[in-house]
């Protein structure tokens, strides 16, 4: 019986590899907690045994039961009945036994009755889920909004809120979007008014809600009167009761077991989280960061998946009296998924580690300064971390939801024309990945989040290290590759800031970002190569072709060939 914990030796390579014990210590506040609680570790061992062993249980329900069901959910979907939101089955029976598991509290502490996981488990657990049923991944994924309630919210609303979200009981969501208000979340309109007691109501629509059905809600909304910009927002949670109207269910091209939601809120009694006037400029920011965690694990899961199809129909489908596999140029587009696959997920889990560092140093400052501790050495850190988790985040969004986008394709294109039939979870599978580019920030807004640290060379210090160390066998020859790419990275970044026009500049910034990623994922790739025989064949084909595609890169912004996007409008 398939486990998609166990069968997947790369997701076991990553979890051997974390070597996260400063995050687990600050977590558990160095053990302590299992003085209070018997379910809660007692050293680190004891901790990575725990992790493994839920890992193993999500990795079951994956592959027995999430998987057989994903075909009937997406054709079933979900529906508005009597104004209410219905669940596929399949849904339906899935969360009874992630609920049933003790799955839904994974983030949230062990006095509310969560598992108190890090987050980089918590994502490696999303990443299993979404390679059985990306729709079952957004609802699962959603514990992050009882993670919000939990770093901003009062102790009152934690205990009111928290317990109800680990026993399964709680669903969220998070109602950003407006039909006006997209990406540009400054324009949100929602109004948040106070009675003459103080307490707080909300007024108007939200639109693209997932999951919107959730019986918390945490809302953006225009708190101060007379505003315009973000300024104006502040972050209220809410239940989704008789005032929260479901207008409509989106009928969508993928994703169908996730119910996207249109609602209106009707004068609904609401509580303020944290201060007025921090909804967008702290709170939501902060959840975004998750989100796009969350999406970059779900299109991983849907590659992962889109992958094993292709491998097995390549090995059992035959033509011209053999199996496809056997046919170069079959292989050759098998080996680059697997490529494609593995390099992604070295991006993606230490994205997920650099989240794990500064969420961790943010606690243990805050925990620093109510016991009037020094935080000057902390405070220090967390500034370095905050860039390195600020550049990587953007990163694994725009690099993995661009590759589930590739791997689905080619899946298609192994499977024939029988990829297109329905019959075929490829074709599934392909409409599910296309909207993990374009939720929680397109991928054109990644870049304009990465392009900063890009600029700044964040990561310069540590490219200095790598380029100072010596690599064992033929890698040596891979690093004096990524040398040349920084020289080509370097070269092209003085010459884009030398032009001295920021249109140009803007124009110019998916080539430099794309030049930066292929050294951050190419030294990932040398290092776990160190420790692992079968990476140096995924390390050496992906420098290779990194090379090229960095010349390609270099070649668009020298030659300007995209310098006509500046004057777009009077082209167009």
């Amino acid at each position: 019986m398939p486990n998609y914990f166990l069968d997947n030796r790369d997701i076991k390579f990553h979890f051997e590899n974390l070597h996260i014990k400063e995050i687990v210590d600050i977590a558990e506040n160095n053990y302590e907690d299992s003085k209070l609680y018997n379910y809660a570790p007692i050293n680190y061992e004891d901790a990575m045994e725990n992790y493994r062993k839920v890992l193993e249980v999500i990795g079951d329900l994956a592959g027995n039961h999430m998987a057989d069901r994903a075909a009937d959910v997406d054709l079933e979907g979900a529906h508005l009945i009597d104004g209410k939101v219905q669940y596929a089955k399949g849904t339906q029976e899935n969360l009874k036994e992630l609920s049933q598991a003790d799955l839904m509290g994974l983030i949230l502490p062990h006095k509310y009755g969560g598992l108190n996981f890090p987050f980089s488990i918590y994502v490696m657990a999303i990443e299993i889920v979404a390679r059985a049923d990306a729709s079952l991944m957004n609802i699962f994924g959603l514990q992050d909004i009882a993670d919000s309630i939990k770093k901003f919210g009062t102790e009152e609303q934690r205990e009111k809120y928290l317990p109800k979200f680990c026993s399964g009981e709680h669903t969220g969501a998070m109602a950003l979007t407006e039909p006006d208000a997209g990406s540009d979340l400054q324009a949100v309109k929602l109004h948040a008014y106070q009675n003459a007691e103080g307490k707080w109501f909300l007024k108007g629509c939200k639109r693209f809600i997932t999951n919107g059905n959730g019986d918390v809600l945490l809302v953006l909304a225009r708190s101060e009167a007379g505003t315009k910009d973000g300024r104006g927002l502040s972050m209220f949670v809410c239940y989704g009761d008789k005032t929260v109207k479901v207008r409509r269910i989106e009928n969508k091209l993928g994703i169908h077991g996730s119910p996207t939601c249109e609602l209106q809120f009707n004068d609904t009694p609401a509580e303020l989280v944290g201060q007025r006037k921090y909804g967008l400029i702290k709170y939501v920011l902060d959840l975004m960061f998750r989100a796009r965690m969350g999406v970059s694990a779900q299109a991983l899961g849907i590659s992962q998946a889109a992958y094993e199809e292709a491998l097995k129909y390549a090995r059992e489908r035959e033509q011209f009296g053999k199996a496809i596999i056997d046919i170069p140029v079959v292989a050759n587009m098998l080996i680059d998924m697997r490529v494609m696959l593995e390099s992604n997920r070295s991006l993606f889990y230490a994205a997920a580690k650099s989240v794990d560092v500064k969420e961790k140093l943010e606690e243990q400052i805050e925990k620093f300064k109510q016991e009037g501790k020094p935080a000057g050495e902390l405070t220090a850190k967390l500034k370095h971390a905050s860039k390195i988790a600020n550049l990587l985040t953007p990163f694994a969004k725009y690099v993995l939801t661009e590759g589930a986008n590739k791997v689905t394709y080619d899946a298609i294109q192994i499977h024939g024309g029988t990829g297109y039939m329905k019959e075929f979870k490829v074709e599934r599978l392909a409409r599910d990945a296309r909207i993990t580019n374009i939720y929680e920030g397109t991928s054109q807004l990644q870049i304009v989040a990465s392009y900063g640290g890009v600029v700044n060379d964040v990561l310069g210090s540590e490219f200095d290290k790598y380029e100072k160390k010596e690599y064992k066998g033929g890698l040596n020859k891979l690093a004096d590759i990524l040398k040349e790419i920084r020289v080509i990275f370097k070269d092209c970044l003085k010459y884009v800031m030398d032009k001295k026009d920021a249109n140009f500049q803007d124009v110019a910034a998916k080539d430099l970002v794309e030049l930066y990623s292929y050294l951050v994922i190419g030294y990932l790739l040398l290092e776990e190569s160190e420790k692992e025989q079968t990476k140096v064949f995924v390390a050496n084909r992906y420098v290779l072709n990194s090379l090229a595609n960095a010349r390609r890169n270099a070649e668009n912004i020298k030659s300007e060939i995209f310098s006509d996007l500046i004057h777009a409008e009077k082209i167009l």
